[in-house]
């Protein structure tokens, strides 16, 4: 990413900080119809749910220029995801919903710039969150 995508991601979610919820909301309603079996890996009632995901989103949002906090962070993220039975197609599957969900928040503001450094943080977010997932899984395996 581009010092000017991140900038784009950054203003992006500082215009609809106090409508994450919505986004939050959004981003379920569109996964779950798309997928409904990715409903069941969410267990928690579904108002705290958002909150949860708005505000994880919101600190990756933050911790994007400070690369190293960004990948811890991230890695824990993904290994706490593996727990909950997230897994890489669930990420594939997960990204245009996110994307469609800010797109609808800020309507007139979204534009193929914004949208394509939402795909690029998207994307490094992702991998970042699957490689967490993945050495959580060689841990637990290598410990058994």
């Amino acid at each position: 990413m581009t010092p000017e995508q991140i900038a784009i991601v950054e203003s992006t979610v500082a215009r609809v900080e106090e409508r994450l919820d919505a986004v939050a909301a959004g981003f379920y309603v569109r996964l779950f119809a798309d997928a409904p079996e990715t409903e069941a890996m969410f267990t928690r009632r579904p108002d705290r749910q958002r909150e949860i995901f708005a505000a994880e989103l919101h600190a990756m949002v933050l911790l994007i220029r400070d690369h190293p906090e960004f990948v811890r962070h991230a890695r824990r993220l993904g290994a706490r995801h593996r727990e909950h039975g997230v897994r890489a197609a669930h990420y594939r599957l997960a990204g245009p919903h996110l994307i469609g969900a800010l797109a609808a928040e800020l309507a007139d503001d979204w534009n193929d710039d914004t949208e394509e450094a939402w795909r690029l943080a998207y994307s490094l977010l992702s991998e970042t969150m699957m490689a967490g997932a993945a050495d959580a899984a060689c841990d637990q395996n290598s410990s058994t």
